[in-house]
């Protein structure tokens, strides 16, 4: 787990030896075990390491092939680097290290780009044949690790945060389509996009080839979540729940490999329940230390999940490491997690999960398993709901609609019949979901075009197959994977998501309707298939929170301070009318006023230019 960084030159402006220094010292809290850099010609590639496997000198990078052809720089890891290096031994490859960089380079090198196909982990790397003068680029299946590049007269430059590209833009200046997205509904989507003009994302699953005799980029889709499914018919019964269990377990054993301390996030959710009690018991089996896991507990009582945390700690005899970030905590650290976050974020739960990563490190646990994944893969939201219900109408009539939304009544505390009514109706009609939209934003001016996203997320909810496939690749899971990143990174933390090991999206998606969701219960498999490990009252727990921030307190007492910021913000100028906003500001809910709030901090953090 580390921090990447590359530049080639397009004309002889850049000194890419200083340029490349510059951009592996702006992400060293990616990786403060080492730095390294590469130049040659006209490629400069660069690296910090947070070192988790083989901690030695032979897993420093950009790390070189063995005939030197290949030179590579990494981020992530390849959790079943073990037998994929069994795989290439058997045909010859001959290995200097323990590091899965070294089997990476032989893959790509036995492969070329098929290697990714073989791989089951997270990643982002660039990995330079001089050969045949490509830069070869890649991203993960879903996006676990970041890729940001910029394209410049003067250079092609990427690195796994946007404030090492920054300076080779020149002007900071804000995207306008993103702000006005987000400033409309609130959610930062996946996209080749970023907040920053001129800066991309390589989206989740694409990988990218840089030709170096014609100067070109290119960028090619290698993985597919509706290609793979594709004729996939529903999994059913037993044995469906059997090969949960199965893929589930394995997923997670193999993200306990670390030659470093691994620990685990739980919040007293069934997700990361879920992953700390098999995690324990895993890690148990092989060590006489107790696991380690940490709770972020809320000083807003009605948030506050430790008591559900405790009963798993107790039960999985867990080392339990809490902290409590109270308004002064959230108010000092801001600055710092609007700065590590690089663009806007939609709520104060951002916050939560800094000081639970804060708290990690602090603790000497370098490696967190996390529940990420699980919601979008298994039904676990309420805005499923609606598309869930079309599907018990199409396969079993109306009356086993209504059968099933008095049971998910009953089974989740947190929903209403009215509530039901209102996803519904806001779900399956773009237009009503944009008039709500623009109904509790009237200061936005001109008024912003309906984003694409919600007709295609009207669509989608018609098949669930395709609603989840939108989720996990762009409106549900991308923002939440790019939050953890950087939260994780800011703090030397590598985060590690059992549930995206891409066998058990595949499998969890081609589940047949009634083992997402059964008898009103979500993600029903998940509580059936772990209802052997998990406390009896996690298992079946009927309520949902999370990390949740106390925005109601803090946000109350910040109000002033965020008041203030939104008025003077230029760029919110722009694209409100002052007025409106002014007089109007304390009148907006408090995720509003957050939006707008968030926006201006990011651009007083960056220097935004209007």
């Amino acid at each position: 787990m580390c921090g990447i960084a590359g530049i080639v030159a397009r004309t002889g402006k850049l000194d890419l030896g200083r340029c490349i220094k510059e951009m592996t010292d702006a992400v060293r809290h990616r990786g403060p075990d080492g730095e390294g850099h590469w130049v040659n010609g006209r490629v400069a590639l660069g690296h910090r390491r947070l070192a988790i496997l083989d901690l030695s000198p032979a897993g420093h990078q950009p790390m070189a092939s063995a005939d030197g052809r290949h030179i590579v720089t990494y981020n992530g890891e390849i959790y079943n680097f073990v037998e994929v290096r069994e795989e290439l031994e058997a045909i010859g490859h001959r290995f200097r290290s323990q590091s899965d960089t070294e089997v990476l380079l032989a893959a790509y090198a036995a492969w070329g780009t098929d290697c990714l196909s073989r791989l089951n982990g997270m990643w982002s790397f660039a990995l330079y044949d001089q050969n045949r003068g490509i830069l070869f680029a890649a991203r993960d299946r879903f996006g676990e690790k970041p890729f940001h590049y910029v394209e410049t007269e003067d250079a092609f430059a990427f690195g796994s945060e946007i404030r090492q590209l920054l300076p080779l833009l020149g002007a900071v200046r804000a995207n306008p389509a993103a702000v006005s997205d987000y400033l409309l509904g609130g959610v930062p989507l996946q996209s080749t996009e970023t907040f920053f003009d001129g800066v991309s994302n390589l989206a989740a699953g694409h990988y990218l080839v840089y030709d170096l005799k014609s100067d070109r980029c290119s960028v090619h889709r290698y993985y597919n979540l509706a290609d793979r499914l594709a004729g996939v018919e529903d999994r059913t019964g037993p044995e469906a729940v059997r090969t949960f269990r199965q893929l589930f377990e394995d997923s997670v054993r193999l993200r306990l490999r670390s030659d470093v301390q691994v620990g685990t996030c739980l919040s007293g959710g069934l997700d990361s329940s879920c992953v700390s009690m098999l995690a324990a018991r895993l890690h148990g089996a092989q060590s006489q230390t107790p696991f380690s896991a940490i709770t972020a507990i809320s000083e807003d009582p009605a948030l506050s999940e430790e008591g559900f945390a405790g009963e798993v700690v107790r039960a999985g005899r867990l080392n339990w490491i809490k902290t409590r970030p109270s308004y002064e905590d959230f108010r000092n650290t801001l600055a710092r997690v609007v700065s590590q976050q690089e663009e806007p974020f939609p709520s104060p739960s951002i916050c939560m999960q800094s000081f639970v990563m804060q708290a990690a490190r602090d603790n000497g646990v370098v490696v967190l398993l996390d529940g990420q994944g699980a919601d979008e893969t298994l039904l676990g939201y309420e805005r499923y709901y609606c598309a869930y219900a079309l599907a018990v109408w199409r396969q079993q009539g109306t009356r086993e609609v209504v059968r099933w939304q008095r049971q998910a009544l009953q089974n989740n505390a947190m929903l209403t019949s009215l509530r039901f009514a209102a996803l519904a109706v806001r779900d399956l009609s773009p237009a009503l979901r944009y008039l709500h939209y623009l109904g509790r934003a009237p200061h936005l001016s001109p008024r912003p075009p309906m984003p694409d996203w919600v007709r295609r997320y009207a669509r989608a909810c018609l098949d669930l197959r395709s609603l989840q496939i939108l989720e996990v690749e762009n409106t549900g899971l991308p923002p939440l994977l790019r939050f953890e990143d950087k939260n994780a990174m800011a703090h030397s933390i590598e985060t590690r998501l059992p549930f995206l090991d891409h066998r058990l999206v595949e499998h969890c998606i081609a589940l047949a309707w009634n083992l997402k969701m059964s008898d009103g219960w979500s993600k029903w498999i998940a509580r059936k298939a772990m209802e052997d490990v998990l406390p009896q009252s996690i298992a079946w727990r009927r309520s949902k929170l999370g990390f949740a921030a106390p925005e109601g307190l803090w946000l109350t007492q910040h109000a002033g301070t965020m008041e203030a910021t939104v008025e003077r913000s230029p760029l919110l100028a722009r694209f409100c009318n002052p007025d409106r906003l002014r007089h109007g500001f304390r009148s907006l809910d408090l995720r509003g006023q957050w939006r707008l709030f968030s926006l201006a901090l990011w651009e007083e953090q960056f220097g935004v230019a209007v």
